[in-house]
C-alpha cells in the first residue's frame, strides 16, 4: 500500500511561514537537500494546493532547463517535474504544469482508493488546507516534520484546527548540520 506522507517544514514554534506567507528564516544545508531528494526517490505523487503549485509550477520547470543552476537543484527539479501532481483548487481553471491534474473537490474516498493502486508513495508539501482536510479524514500516513532552530511569535500554524487529540509514534529523528531536526512520525491508529 502506498503511504501519503506529509513533508513540512516548520518553526520551533509550529509556524510554516510568517504571517504573511515570509519564508525567509529557512535554514538549508546540503544533507536536507540530500533528504529530499531521497523522499521524492520514494514517491511518484506530489498533492499540492493552489498557492503551492503556482510557486513549483514557476520554479521548478525553469531550474531544470538553467545551464547556471545548480547540478543537485536541476536533478531534483527533474525529478519533481517528472511526478504525477494532483493540484487541489477551487479558484484555478487549469494546470499547465506537465503531469499534472486538477481536482476541485478533495473527495476521502479516492484518496483511499490512490492508496491501494500500485506505485511508490505520495507527497505533500505546503498546503496546509489539504493537510488539514487530509488529517480530519485519518488519511495521512507520516508527518515528516523539518523542525528549524527559530521561533517566530506569529505565522501561519501547522496544526490551528486540531479538535481532537491525536496520538503519534515517532519513527526516525535526524539531526542536519544547519540545526534543523527531521521528526518523522505515523499515526498511532
Amino acid at each position: 500500500m502506498r503511504k501519503l506522507i506529509v513533508s513540512a517544514w516548520m518553526t520551533l514554534d509550529g509556524f510554516v511561514a510568517g504571517p504573511n506567507d515570509e519564508m525567509e528564516w529557512l535554514l538549508v544545508d546540503e544533507a536536507m537537500n540530500n533528504y529530499e531528494s531521497n523522499l521524492m526517490r520514494t514517491a511518484d505523487t506530489l498533492f499540492l494546493g493552489r498557492a503551492t503549485y503556482q510557486g513549483f509550477a514557476g520554479h521548478w520547470p525553469k531550474v531544470a532547463q538553467d545551464p547556471t543552476a545548480v547540478k543537485e537543484e536541476v536533478a531534483y527539479a527533474h525529478q519533481v517535474n517528472a511526478m504525477h501532481k494532483i493540484v487541489f483548487s477551487k479558484t484555478l481553471k487549469h494546470v499547465e504544469w506537465i503531469n499534472s491534474r486538477l481536482v476541485e473537490t478533495l473527495r476521502p474516498e479516492e484518496i483511499r482508493d490512490m492508496k491501494q493502486e500500485p506505485g511508490r508513495d505520495m507527497v505533500i508539501y505546503g498546503s496546509l488546507s489539504i493537510v488539514r482536510t487530509l488529517m480530519q479524514f485519518g488519511l495521512i500516513d507520516e508527518y515528516q516534520l523539518l523542525v528549524h532552530p527559530v521561533v517566530l511569535g506569529s505565522g501561519k500554524p501547522l496544526w490551528p484546527d486540531v479538535k481532537e487529540k491525536m496520538t503519534l509514534k515517532c519513527i526516525q529523528t535526524q539531526l542536519f548540520p544547519s540545526g534543523v531536526v527531521l521528526l518523522s512520525y505515523q499515526p498511532v491508529k
